[in-house]
């Protein structure tokens, strides 16, 4: 509860501006009652940041459960990233608000997310790889790379209206599975046509 009230004074008011007393009186509590859990307002600031990444985290996981093929777990998988920290995002004021301006301390925070994200980004691949989908040479260095990736482009998306979202996303989706050369022509021998984008190739032996 402490920590709600931290972040909705942190989004309204500034990281700055709010003051351990401000907390305690929104929050009902006594000053004594906040010592006990933080020690400071900057500790309070990490928790607040911390419950955002869990609630994105969540989000992710509830993906991982889901009965889909796995081009289409990628695809919502990627789809809800982006979405949840949209959410985020605007539900603590925008990008360049107070609540995102310590962005060591936001990065630090996010190292973990980042982690458990390539976790499951490398669980995604090797599911797609078992049912035949994918041919990944390397699949823990690949899940790193596209994590990267996806991280790369949160701002753009988030700054970008709606449709131009929903372009954006169709791009990434295009350029993982198809990668920078396309549709390459199927040989003349009969080899098979081959699907490719930084490592991750689709089986073309597989109905899509």
């Amino acid at each position: 509860m402490l920590v709600e009230v931290a972040r909705q004074l942190f989004t309204t008011n500034g990281v700055p501006e709010t003051t351990m007393n401000d907390i305690a009186e929104a929050s009902g509590k006594g000053r004594r009652t906040l010592y006990t859990y933080f020690r400071n307002k900057e500790e309070i600031y990490v928790a607040c940041i911390e419950a955002e990444l869990q609630l994105i985290t969540a989000s992710l996981q509830s993906v991982m459960k889901l009965e889909l093929e796995p081009e289409e777990k990628i695809r919502t998988f990627i789809s809800t990233h982006y979405d949840v920290f949209r959410d985020a995002v605007l539900r603590n004021g925008n990008l360049n608000g107070q609540f995102f301006r310590n962005i060591v301390e936001v990065e630090k925070a996010r190292r973990k997310l980042d982690q458990k994200e390539a976790v499951m980004l490398g669980q995604l691949l090797s599911f797609g790889q078992t049912k035949g989908i994918f041919h990944i040479k390397d699949i823990k260095h690949t899940a790193q790379i596209l994590q990267l990736a996806i991280k790369g482009l949160e701002v753009p998306y988030i700054r970008e209206t709606v449709l131009n979202r929903k372009k954006q996303i169709q791009h990434i989706f295009d350029f993982l599975f198809y990668g920078l050369k396309g549709h390459e022509p199927i040989e003349a021998d009969g080899a098979s046509e081959s699907l490719a984008m930084n490592g991750v190739v689709l089986n073309p032996n597989v109905s899509h």
